[in-house]
């Protein structure tokens, strides 16, 4: 039987059907209604497994809503830390974040790794050859800079993220657009000269905006986290289920 795995993030919904460790077709949903968005897709084949991995704790009540549309129900999020811990990820780790980690290890197995989630925030965070977590870095996500910007400077415009920068800028919009985007690709060229013999990994929304920019070699893998998520379920059905 197949499992559906669900990503709750901070801005948006991305779900996935897996049949063992290999993903199929993936959706995405940004709204409010994430509960009726996730039993519209169980609702229309019973999973075996559905794991939902989340920066939010699920209530009780949403937990037992759920487990009426699986075999069994699996979630990560700060109120279930076991399931990570398990995978020496400690468990101040987001669990969207967590799971991304164990995909890169599983993906690139015996090479030190830096994974950089340009979302919301922008996450940077290293595994060692062994697989060992070397800690990692929190930061503020593009569109955030961005709104940011023009909450807390008066005459400074709300911006969009651009498909061209001028550099340096000549403009107000211009100096905006440049002074962000130019500032991320300089903090992560930072980031991958300080440890250049790692492979690089680019996940997140914003992943191959800044991929398409970058002079190294860049892995994007947009749904890393999904996949992560559908490694854990896997081990977790072999273990326990059959």
């Amino acid at each position: 039987m197949v499992n559906l795995l669900v990503e709750i993030g901070n801005t948006a919904v991305k779900a996935a059907w897996a049949e063992g460790a290999v993903l199929g077709r993936t959706v995405r949903y940004q709204g409010e209604k994430v509960l009726d968005f996730i039993i519209s897709l169980a609702d229309k084949q019973l999973p075996l497994v559905m794991a939902v991995v989340s920066v939010r704790d699920l209530s009780q009540e949403e937990q037992d809503t759920l487990k009426k549309y699986c075999q069994y129900l699996l979630v990560m999020d700060p109120s279930h830390p076991d399931m990570l811990s398990s995978y020496g990820i400690p468990d101040y780790l987001s669990y969207d974040r967590g799971a991304s980690l164990v995909a890169a290890r599983h993906m690139f197995k015996g090479k030190s790794c830096t994974v950089f989630d340009l979302g919301t925030t922008l996450t940077v965070d290293y595994l060692d050859a062994s697989g060992r977590y070397n800690g990692g870095n929190i930061s503020v996500g593009c569109r955030t800079r961005f709104k940011a910007l023009n909450r807390y400077s008066r005459a400074l415009p709300l911006v969009d993220t651009p498909e061209d920068v001028v550099f340096p800028g000549n403009s107000v919009q211009s100096s905006i657009e440049s002074g962000i985007i130019s500032g991320i690709m300089f903090e992560i060229d930072g980031y991958i000269r300080s440890n250049p013999e790692n492979v690089v990994i680019f996940t997140g929304g914003d992943a191959i905006y800044f991929a398409k920019r970058m002079k190294n070699s860049i892995f994007v893998v947009c749904n890393l986290g999904l996949l992560g998520l559908a490694i854990i379920t896997d081990e977790y059905v072999k273990k326990n289920i059959q």
